[in-house]
């Protein structure tokens, strides 16, 4: 009867311990994942003021201000524009087109 007894109160001695340890892991394991969707909430919220720097970086007048600041472009005026033709060359006109009917 005593063996019985010592052999109860060992098995449940580990069922006690091995309890314990399952709920400490059962928190570790939540607090990990609380600590991750933390994370990810932080990350979300960089990555949208990113996109809002991006556009901020992109509107066109920005665009021109650099492009006259730190280029030395100048918006367009007749005065300055040169225009360019194109002549077709001699042999160019005479000469059929590769692939095409003839």
């Amino acid at each position: 009867m005593i063996r019985l007894n010592l052999v109860l109160l060992v098995a449940v001695m580990a069922s006690a311990f091995y309890l314990v340890h399952t709920q400490y892991e059962s928190r570790r394991l939540y607090t990990a994942i609380d600590k991750a969707q933390a994370q990810t909430r932080r990350l979300e919220a960089d990555h949208e003021q990113l996109q809002v720097q991006k556009r901020e970086q992109a509107t066109p007048a920005r665009v021109q201000q650099l492009a006259a600041r730190q280029l030395q472009m100048r918006p367009v005026n007749p005065g300055i524009t040169e225009y360019v033709g194109v002549t077709p060359a001699a042999g160019a006109a005479a000469a059929p087109m590769a692939g095409g009917s003839q």
